[in-house]
């Protein structure tokens, strides 16, 4: 729910179910109705399920904090882990490329930015996740970059001149289906590890904000150019 988009996903081993829809301003209103109409047409129990995961940010202050919510009631309710997910890390998995520089626009003239690199099943980051204005962000290392996220189509497509990226596509979205297979790795290795329980306590499930101020005073506005 960190853009305009609703999505959610359940995973069953290599079976992906998956609901998507412009949500506009109404995720509130329509991700427990689509949850539910998901589990009931998979035929599976909340409380079968191994883990809950969410998309944590960054993206819209509002939409991760539905996420969050959400992911940590329902988890809560049944004694289920919360695997937060990074909707910047989402938006690489459901790239098909091995280096992938990610954005959402951010507003205010920024990004919020990643930049990663496959490393077998597994994302790597280039440049971690962050906030920032466009000329701020450092170059990527190499060549064969593509990129991927709403934030390349600001300011008259700034953000891939930049970066001498040839190929991006702006209109990509976060969706449930990756940040599903991105937690179900990451839950797998906890388990792995036995950390389980220290690492994915549905207490702990915060958002990821990156902004901690999401609006400008006069000065600022007028300094930055705004009316």
């Amino acid at each position: 729910t960190s853009t305009e988009n609703c999505a959610v996903a359940l995973l069953d081993g290599e079976d992906l179910h998956s609901r998507s829809e412009p949500a506009g301003q109404r995720h509130s209103e329509i991700l427990l109705g689509m949850i539910d109409r998901l589990l009931a047409e998979s035929g599976v129990r909340l409380t079968e399920l191994d883990a809950l995961a969410f998309g944590a940010g960054p993206g819209s202050f509002t939409g991760v904090r539905i996420a969050a919510s959400v992911a940590q009631g329902l988890a809560f309710g049944a004694s289920l882990p919360v695997v937060p997910v990074c909707t910047l890390e989402a938006l690489a998995e459901s790239c098909g490329a091995d280096k992938i520089a990610t954005a959402l626009d951010a507003r205010l003239d920024e990004v919020y930015f990643a930049a990663y690199e496959r490393s077998g099943h597994d994302w790597m980051p280039v440049v971690e996740p962050c906030l920032a204005a466009i000329a701020d962000l450092p170059t990527l290392p190499g060549a064969d970059w593509q990129g991927t996220g709403s934030g390349f189509s600001i300011l008259d497509q700034q953000l891939a001149r930049h970066l001498h990226i040839q190929q991006a596509d702006s209109t990509t979205v976060p969706q449930a289906d990756a940040i599903a297979r991105l937690a179900s790795r990451k839950l797998l290795a906890a388990q792995l590890g036995g950390q389980v329980a220290a690492m994915f306590d549905a207490a702990n499930a915060q958002p990821i904000y990156l902004r901690n101020k999401v609006a400008m005073t006069i000065a600022e506005r007028h300094a930055k150019g705004y009316k």
